[in-house]
Formats: structure tokens, sequence, C-alpha cells
């Protein structure tokens, strides 16, 4: 017969155990590739850019119903014209949520001398960065650093932007694009020690993107391959979010969970968003809209 000690021991391990899986609960909200200009829709490309503030507004007032630990958006707030920053940024200071950005191609298509304000119109403290949540470790790359669009015209990035993407070219690879970019190799030796950093600290890793790069699409980042090289030897790294690719895409390689988000700019009137939940040994994306939802099993901490 269990004593009343012995009952009042199992209730507090059983409390104890719902705070410590609710201390492990981490959601947040995803958006990616808003697109947002003043501007006609361009029915071919299935995009209808002004149509983004009333969807952004709904999608504010969903993601302010949850609890959430912040909210990123993968890119391309807006399509072009730095006025566009001045009409969808207000909707986005309604978030109660903290606010996170990843810059994206389309983000640059401003005049040459707004482009080196990008980064702080968005309140960024740098266009790539890393960022810490409940025993995860967000990592936020940059793919514009090397292309042909976001350093300034007499920049070597640039030069050497036209050799990569030549190269990329000459080696037949689907994503050798003028509108996709790549690493810098300054970015990427923070990358890798940032998840040096992460593993010494106990830290799962999700890494935040524009730019996908797996599985293999015209939209990947021109490095895409080391990335992935790279990243497949890290066993605390859980998973790669970006935007860019407008259809979404998914891919799971080496216990990695490669997640590319719709873009909420396409179509008239439906949306696409999400709310990410990372607990214990399973990631869930629940979808809004055109997001489909998903449940993935992380691999062992």
């Amino acid at each position: 017969m269990l004593s009343r000690r012995s009952v009042l021991a199992a209730s507090a391990a059983l409390v104890a155990g719902k705070v410590g899986a609710a201390e492990n609960r981490l959601r947040f909200g995803v958006i990616a590739d808003p697109q947002y200009a003043e501007a006609p829709p361009h029915p071919t490309l299935g995009r209808y850019y002004a149509n983004s503030l009333d969807k952004m507004r709904a999608a504010v007032a969903a993601l302010n119903g949850e609890d959430l630990r912040f909210v990123v958006t993968l890119g391309d707030v807006i399509d072009r014209d730095v006025a566009s920053y001045e009409r969808i940024l207000p909707i986005y200071r309604t978030l109660r949520h903290q606010t996170r950005f990843v810059l994206g191609n389309h983000d640059f298509d401003v005049a040459p001398e707004h482009r080196g304000r990008v980064p702080r119109l968005l309140g960024m403290e740098g266009p790539y960065y890393d960022f810490a949540v409940t025993g995860t470790r967000f990592i936020v790359l940059d793919g514009n650093d090397v292309s042909l669009f976001a350093p300034p015209p007499d920049d070597p990035r640039r030069t050497l932007a036209a050799e990569r993407l030549e190269r990329a070219k000459a080696e037949g690879l689907v994503n050798a694009k003028p509108w996709n970019g790549s690493l810098g190799d300054a970015q990427f030796a923070w990358l890798e020690r940032s998840l040096q950093t992460a593993r010494a600290a106990g830290e799962r890793v999700v890494v935040l993107s524009h730019y996908p790069v797996a599985p293999g699409n015209p939209h990947n980042l021109w490095d895409a391959g080391r990335i992935t090289t790279l990243l497949a030897r890290q066993p605390h790294v859980i998973a790669y979010f970006s935007g860019h690719n407008h259809a979404g895409n998914y891919a799971e390689r080496d216990g990695i969970h490669y997640v590319t988000f719709h873009g909420m700019v396409d179509t008239p009137a439906s949306s696409a968003f999400a709310i990410v939940e990372i607990a214990n040994n399973r990631l869930e994306i629940q979808g809004f809209g055109r997001e489909p939802s998903r449940s993935l099993t992380l691999k062992p901490a």
C-alpha cells in the first residue's frame, strides 16, 4: 500500500517532469518571402506583391495568439524599392514576439546608395549572426555575401561572385543562376567556429538561411556542397530552414532536416507561414495556408 509520503513524492516528480518538459519546449514562428512591393501582380511567376500587406496582418494576428519565443522571416521582406520597407515593417512592429530577420536577394533590390543600410533597416546586428534559445543555437547565414547584387560595385566579392557563377555554369550545376549567391570564406570560417562553440556548450543547432542547400534545386547556394559537407560532420545540427524556392521543398540527410518554406507572396489570397516546435526528439511544423505541416524525428542529441 502506498504511503502518503510516496504519493506526495510521485506527485512532485510528475510536476517536475511536466515543468522540465515545458522548459525544454521551444516554439517559434517562421515566415518566408513576403516580397512586398506596391506593384501590379506577375501571374506568370505567381507573384502578388501588394497582397502581402494583408497576408502579413493576418499572419501577425495568428502568431500573436500563440506562445512563441520569436518569429523569423527567412528573407525577401520586400521585392523592390527601399520605400517598400516603410509600408511592411510597421506591420512587423505589431508582433508581440521578438522579431528576427534573414537577408534575401530581393531585400537588396534597392538603389545602390541604400544597400548598405538594409541590415540596419531590419534591426539586424549584422548580415550574419547567431543567438541561443532554450538550449538551441540558431545560426543565421547571409547567402548574399558573395553575389552579383549585394556587395558594392567595386567590392572584390563581386569579382569573386562572377568567377564562382562561371565555374558553376561550367560544371553544369542547376543552381548556376545570377540571383543566387554564396558565403565568403570569412563567413564560412565563422560558421565553423559557431558550430564548434554550440557543440562545446551542448546546444542543438538550427541553421537559418534565405537560400536552400538541399535537395538539389535551381535556388540553392552556389557553394551548397561545401556547406552540406560541413553540416554532415556535426551531430548537433538538427535542421536547416530556408526560403527562396517559393514552391517549398524537403530533404533529410545525415539526420538533418532541410526544410524550404513556401513563399507568402505567391497566389492572390492564400498565405503561407508556420509555427515550429522543438521538444525532446520531435520537430513539429504546424503549417498555415499553403505551408504543409510536418512531424519530424530528431536524431539523438
